[in-house]
């Protein structure tokens, strides 16, 4: 005998969703983020995100960048998979995976062909950047809060050491030096929200051009990111949250 089910069943997940715009100083609109992010119950997150440059003011190159990134409950990097077009030509795609001493990538590019590389890390690394803007907001989840410095530093890997994320993509190890600004409320098209403000690298670096950024609550989300370097702002304009 069928029985009819007498309410609904909520999802053992939650997710939400939004975009974000590139505004460039001269030419508006130059690029564009839509991005998804399902929480498990236990804290596992995955971000799916979809990014479009179409012509970058500091090197006029045409990106389309696929990211699926997953972290854990503690915000540390489990695996992503990260796919690059560069004016309308495939770049490369990759597959990493991180562990408590390993960093890990399988992929293939126009450049390197197929390859593997492994990185041995002191311990499980921080931050991960596969370049959606979002996930530069995410970089912030490596800081202590229980350390009273307004710098720290903590090494990163990225998938491309190019500003716009437009090569490889493959394993790359940098030190990621952060400044704590303090709190300030900021409004975008998607609202107003009570944020964090960071700044990297820093601005006493010698050639630094210190990119600013804004997030909001406990999912750290995406706000605002000004960065005078590539003369543009990112803002949030929509966001869906259950």
């Amino acid at each position: 005998m069928l029985h009819k089910p007498t309410g609904k069943t909520r999802p053992a997940h939650r997710s939400y969703r939004g975009k974000i715009l590139y505004i460039g100083d001269t030419l508006g609109e130059r690029g564009r983020e839509w991005f998804t992010v399902t929480v498990q119950e236990d804290g596992t997150r995955t971000l799916r995100a979809h990014c479009e440059i179409d012509d970058a003011e500091i090197n006029h190159t045409r990106v389309l960048r696929d990211v699926i990134y997953t972290l854990d409950k503690q915000w540390r990097p489990l695996d992503s998979y990260v796919r690059i077009t560069v004016n309308k030509a495939f770049m490369g795609s990759a597959w990493f995976r991180f562990s408590e001493h390993l960093v890990e990538c399988e992929g293939y590019s126009v450049g390197e062909g197929r390859f593997s590389q492994r990185v041995e890390t002191e311990r499980w690394v921080r931050v991960f950047a596969p370049h959606p803007v979002i996930c530069d907001v995410w970089h912030m989840a490596g800081w202590d809060w229980k350390n009273p410095a307004k710098t720290q530093t903590w090494p990163t890997i990225m998938s491309s050491p190019l500003p716009n994320g437009a090569s490889g993509p493959l394993i790359g190890v940098v030190d990621f030096a952060t400044r704590y600004h303090g709190k300030e409320r900021v409004t975008v098209p998607a609202g107003t929200f009570d944020c964090e403000h960071f700044s990297f690298p820093l601005e006493d670096r010698p050639g630094s051009t210190p990119e600013h950024l804004w997030y909001s609550g406990p999912d750290m989300d995406f706000v605002k990111i000004r960065w005078d370097f590539a003369k543009t702002t990112y803002e949030l304009v929509e966001l869906q949250k259950e």
